[in-house]
């Protein structure tokens, strides 16, 4: 696989780079991303290598991190519009102002028109709630997202780090009155974070939602940099806020590496290669703050994972999902089935209720 290697995302007709370029670090405001040297390498390194899809938000380094994707395709005529670009809504950068931020009419208006200006564009392909809004009605934001398609200012909807309740709430809304629906899901995933598996997911493959894992190394753990001799490595920038791994994480991690080494490839690309290849996933967002990031990252593409491989990192990273998620999966076939043979596998049934059947 390659990067211009593209998929669908979701069910949509848009089409994307199986990796997606986190703009995330682009900027030096805050104190943990790359200059805008470093960042226009990065993205000529990728746009070289075939990929198309990139992904910055509005408060990404205070705005920054926009404004550098933006002066960078004004200084190459022709390439924006070949490209998907993304950004995100909610993050208020007007301190004080209540209506600076969140997914509100007014909020969502501004905030667009402060991205465009920073971005030189006078549309994006995708536009992500960032997160949910509690004091916000979900038909504004729904009918403002709209307006803005229909006028061309954004192309496709998206919804980030917002729970499977409102998502699903707000997805059935958009159909039953004709608005845009939302087409991607931009959530947490990774070999240490996999709870999503329990309700978002699932939701994203009944709407056709396109899914978009972001930290898929889990802020480095999954990098090959964290082993227990070497807990918190001099070189991770981030090593300071993050700590070392727990215990289960280190078998995690162990096992990874375990893997990375039997398939001759690095733990980084390793663990891209299996989020990559998850059901439901249709580009990984990938956040690199060099260039030789980036080359690591992109090494996860030639991962091939034999069913043996996959299955071990399935099983030691298993995650406890919020009930029903277990219980429907262990006595829905059950009960629904009855002691029948379906699809090869055969359920079973509690005897209580096969005798009450033939009682009345």
């Amino acid at each position: 696989m390659a990067l211009d290697s593209y998929v669908s995302l979701g069910r949509s007709g848009l089409k994307v780079s199986p990796f997606c370029l986190g703009a995330m670090n682009f900027g030096e405001d805050g104190g943990l991303g790359c200059g805008v040297e470093e960042s226009q390498k990065i993205l000529r390194t990728y746009l070289d290598r075939g990929g198309n899809f990139i992904d910055t938000a509005n408060f990404y380094t205070n705005g920054h991190s926009e404004k550098i994707l933006g002066d960078f395709f004004a200084q190459h005529p022709g390439l924006r519009d070949r490209v998907v670009l993304a950004t995100k809504f909610f993050g208020n950068l007007h301190l004080g102002d209540p209506n600076g931020g969140g997914a509100g009419r007014k909020a969502i208006l501004g905030q667009l028109e402060d991205s465009l200006r920073r971005l030189r564009t006078d549309y994006v392909d995708l536009y992500w709630l960032h997160n949910y809004d509690w004091s916000t009605p979900v038909e504004e934001t729904l009918r403002t997202l709209d307006d803005l398609v229909s006028a061309g200012r954004i192309r496709y909807v998206g919804f980030s780090d917002t729970p499977a309740w409102f998502t699903a709430k707000a997805h059935t809304t958009a159909l039953l009155r004709g608005w845009a629906p939302v087409t991607a899901l931009q959530m947490e995933y990774s070999l240490l974070e996999r709870t999503i598996e329990g309700e978002l997911i699932p939701l994203a493959q009944d709407a056709g939602m396109g899914v978009l894992p972001w930290s898929p190394l889990k802020s480095g753990y999954l990098s090959g940099k964290y082993t227990r001799d070497n807990e918190i490595p001099a070189d991770t920038r981030r090593s300071a806020v993050l700590g070392a791994p727990s215990e289960a994480q280190y078998k995690v991690i162990e096992a990874l590496a375990a893997v990375a080494e039997e398939a001759g490839a690095s733990s980084a690309a390793v663990a891209l290669a299996w989020v990559q290849s998850r059901p439901g996933v249709s580009s990984t967002l990938i956040g690199p703050r060099r260039v030789d990031h980036l080359e690591a990252n992109l090494a996860g593409l030639e991962v091939r994972l034999t069913q043996e491989q996959r299955a071990l990192l399935d099983d030691v990273s298993a995650p406890s999902l919020n009930f029903p998620a277990d219980l429907n999966h262990q006595v829905g076939p059950m009960l629904k089935y009855a002691g029948a043979t379906v699809d090869g596998q055969r359920t079973f049934a509690y005897p209580p209720l096969l005798e009450s059947a033939t009682r009345y």
